[in-house]
């Protein structure tokens, strides 16, 4: 036996669910009872599993259930011919067998097909007559002489042109006459008939020659059966009986008997019976499957038509009707469509929205009324639904905007049905309210102050936004555009300082917030946006301490007694911030005897009178003068102003000369006399520049003096008031023109006595030796270096 184990087939058995995958087999026709067409292995460890042939095409009796042997962790499962197999590839060469395996909770079913091959060295005679014991057939004894009992000559057989006779004896008187054969190969009564020859056995031998040569013996037996001696008959009228639905399968019914020998019964009507069985020896009427009136239309009353036979003369019967009545039992629950309801609703859902219909039956009692209620779980007590009728509506207004509003709506209906005794079934709800987002977030316009001085990663204050959808917290702050020297916070709305500020280049910044909400839908893609504006002012912070310019000053003042002398006044700003123009003035240094005074920016020499403390000769201060800022502004920053005075005291009484005794005024106005000097360092090819034109300068102012310095002698040769008053004069007008160059505040004063006049430096020159340069006075030629 040449058999295929193709290893498709353990994996489309127990692997995957190839139900379409055919799969085959090829068998010889020489295979006889018992032989194993096909083995294979089922590995289900868990459970048992169950292997059944559900069809064979076309129907035949050839093959047995498939059978399966535990073998350590593995089934095997196998697939045998029957005691009946009788394998004809002239007849049929092709059987598909559907077979369906069980592991657990997996079905699977797959096709087997076998192919049945010729077989040259094989007998066609092992088909019908392939039983050792041989054939027996039964006929009666009341026969018609010459009657056809049985058909000998298979198709095939036929296609071979083969051949059959009766080899074995007829001899009389067992035998009535000879069996025999016809070219059709029907076994023809005896001529003479059988009659009076049961219950005899003929034992026939018949020889079947085919091809060439080639031919085979077979036994077949004719039993002879008695004609019936008597009639059977049934006792008693037909039954009529009635039942309950809820019956269990192989429950009696009714038990019919008949009079007769070794009597047999059979349901002849309906056929099939697929609800009752009648018992072949007792004629009890049993149940075979469950009485539903329901499903099944037309069980109510079911009339059964027995047959009542002897088992050795089955010609000899009756028959009877049995009438089956059914009576309805309210056995089961309505039963629902949907069974369960599980769905979920927008929280704008509109009031009377129908959620569901349910259709639900009584399978006892079809088209009977049924009652329906609804039941709530959770939350208990009244709810947002209702049951109109089978119809499930929303009741009230869903709400998710607030905590713990939006929430499952557990509740089940509840059917009952009419029947004795009632019967409920219960179908499950759950309705899920999910959120929407109906509102846009919104937020407050805020004002914010910030120092200018402030670092990097400074907060600012938070922006709060608000939404009337629920969660309200569940917002995003994003900066729509605008600079990017401030950021937000996208969870907690902070705003931070990201770069520096400067107030002098932008006080003010207005940024656009946009807030969006989140998690607010059952969709998160539905998103909505809000703004506001928020308004950052930077404060201003002292960021340059002030200049003075010339931050350093000397002067030469006249100090009359009894009164007070202006000094100077302190020029000083921010040249970054021109605008800010309020400072303080304090003298912190060099003040001795507190002979000064600031009144604002302004240097005042106090009045004095005389006394111990009154200075007769010249004294110099050195003042130092602190500049600060003024105002709210913090830090206050300051810078230092030097002024060196040069003070002469001067008084009222009379003052004369040597060579001038004219009496002086009784009222004189002091001179001031301002020398400035200032540092400055300049770009070393101006001081190029400034050299060469400072040297022509001071050639012509040379030749300039020495034609004064000529006159002047030879005015003081012949001295006179009006000489002394022109030399003045000239001393003056030089001082103007050397102030004026200079560009030195200068207020003119009037005629000085000569001692004023011999310390006051008229003149300014550079030593040719040192390069050093130094203020002299063109009278008495005194020197001051600088």
């Amino acid at each position: 036996m040449a058999l295929l184990r193709p290893p498709v087939l353990l994996l489309a058995l127990v692997v995957s669910e190839l139900h379409g995958l055919p799969w085959f087999i090829n068998v010889s026709e020489s295979q006889g009872p018992g032989a194993i067409l096909y083995s294979f292995p089922i590995n289900c460890t868990s459970y048992v599993p169950t292997l059944e042939l559900l069809s064979v095409q076309p129907p035949t009796t050839f093959f047995n259930p498939p059978s399966l042997n535990r073998q350590q962790k593995t089934y095997m499962a196998m697939v045998t011919l029957s005691s009946s197999a009788r394998l004809d590839a002239l007849a049929v060469n092709h059987y598909r067998l559907q077979l369906r395996l069980t592991c657990g909770k997996k079905v699977l079913e797959a096709p087997l097909s076998v192919n049945v091959h010729r077989d040259p060295g094989y007998s066609p005679c092992a088909g019908q007559f392939a039983n050792p014991g041989g054939e027996i057939i039964q006929v009666r004894e009341m026969v018609t002489p010459g009657a056809q009992l049985y058909t000998l000559l298979l198709p095939g057989l036929q296609l071979q042109r083969a051949q059959l006779s009766i080899n074995s004896a007829q001899d009389p008187p067992y035998f009535p006459g000879p069996f025999s054969i016809n070219g059709q190969g029907w076994l023809l009564a005896p001529s003479q008939g059988l009659k009076g020859h049961a219950p005899k056995v003929f034992p026939l031998e018949v020889l079947v020659s085919f091809g060439q040569n080639q031919s085979c013996h077979r036994m077949l037996k004719v039993k002879v059966l008695p004609d019936p001696s008597s009639q059977i008959s049934f006792l008693g009228q037909a039954p009529n009986v009635t039942i309950l639905e809820d019956l269990a399968p192989g429950s009696n019914v009714v038990q019919v008997r008949a009079r007769g020998l070794d009597v047999r019964y059979e349901i002849l009507s309906p056929v099939p019976c697929p609800l009752f069985s009648i018992g072949r020896e007792d004629g009890v009427v049993r149940t075979t499957a469950p009485l539903e009136l329901a499903p099944a239309g037309g069980v109510a009353v079911t009339r059964l038509q027995v047959k009542a036979y002897e088992r050795r003369r089955p010609w000899a019967s009756a028959d009877l009707d049995v009438t089956v009545n059914v009576r309805s039992v309210n056995r089961w629950p309505p039963r629902c469509l949907p069974a369960m309801l599980v769905t979920e609703i927008p929280e704008t859902t509109p009031v009377g929205t129908v959620l569901k219909t349910f259709t639900c039956t009584d399978p006892d009692s079809a088209g009977s009324p049924l009652d329906y209620e609804l039941q709530f779980h959770s939350p208990p007590g009244p709810a947002s639904l209702c049951l109109r009728g089978r119809a499930l509506e929303v009741n009230a207004t869903l709400d998710c905007d607030t905590p713990g509003a939006c929430f499952q709506h557990a509740a089940s209906i509840l059917v009952l049905d009419g029947g004795h005794p009632p019967m409920t079934s219960e179908v499950p709800v759950l309705v899920m309210v999910t959120p929407v987002n109906e509102f846009s977030p919104a937020c407050v316009p805020r004002t914010f102050r910030i120092r200018e001085d402030a670092g990097p990663h400074t907060l600012l204050g938070s922006v709060v936004g608000t939404d009337k959808d629920y969660p309200h917290n569940s917002i995003e702050y994003y900066i729509s555009g605008g600079p990017t020297t401030f950021s937000v916070d996208r969870l907690s709305g902070e705003v931070h300082l990201l770069g520096s500020l400067d107030y002098e280049l932008q006080t003010l910044y207005r940024l656009t917030v946009l807030v969006t909400d989140h998690s607010q839908d059952q969709h998160p893609t539905q998103r909505r946006s809000g703004s506001c504006t928020i308004t950052i002012e930077v404060e201003d912070v002292n960021d340059y301490a002030p200049k003075c310019q010339p931050p350093f000053q000397e002067l030469t003042i006249y100090a009359p007694l009894g009164h007070s002398v202006e000094v100077t006044k302190v020029s000083c700003w921010v040249p970054q911030e021109p605008q800010r123009r309020a400072f303080s003035y304090s003298i912190v240094g060099g003040n001795s005897q507190s002979r000064f005074s600031l009144q604002g920016p302004i240097l005042v020499h106090k009045s004095i009178t005389w006394g111990p403390h009154w200075p007769e000769q010249p004294h110099t201060y050195e003042l130092l003068i602190r500049v600060a800022d003024a105002g709210p502004s913090i830090p206050h920053l300051s810078t230092t102003a030097t002024v060196i005075v040069h003070l002469i005291p001067w008084s009222t009484s009379t003052v004369t000369t040597r060579t001038h005794r004219s009496p002086v005024p009784s009222v004189m106005t002091p001179l001031l006399v301002t020398d400035v000097e200032a540092f400055w360092q300049p770009e070393p090819w101006f001081v190029v520049v400034l050299t060469v034109t400072s040297a022509l300068f001071l050639l012509a102012l040379g030749w300039l003096f020495n034609r004064l310095f000529q006159g002047l002698v030879q005015m003081l040769q012949t001295p006179s008031k009006s000489a002394q008053a022109l030399l003045l004069n000239s001393i003056q007008g030089t001082e103007e023109s050397i102030e004026g160059f200079t560009e030195a505040p200068r207020t003119e004063m009037p005629r000085a006595p000569s001692s004023v006049v011999s310390l006051h430096f008229d003149g300014r020159a550079q030593d040719s030796g040192t390069g050093r340069e130094y203020l002299f006075n063109t009278l008495t030629g005194a020197r001051r270096w600088l």
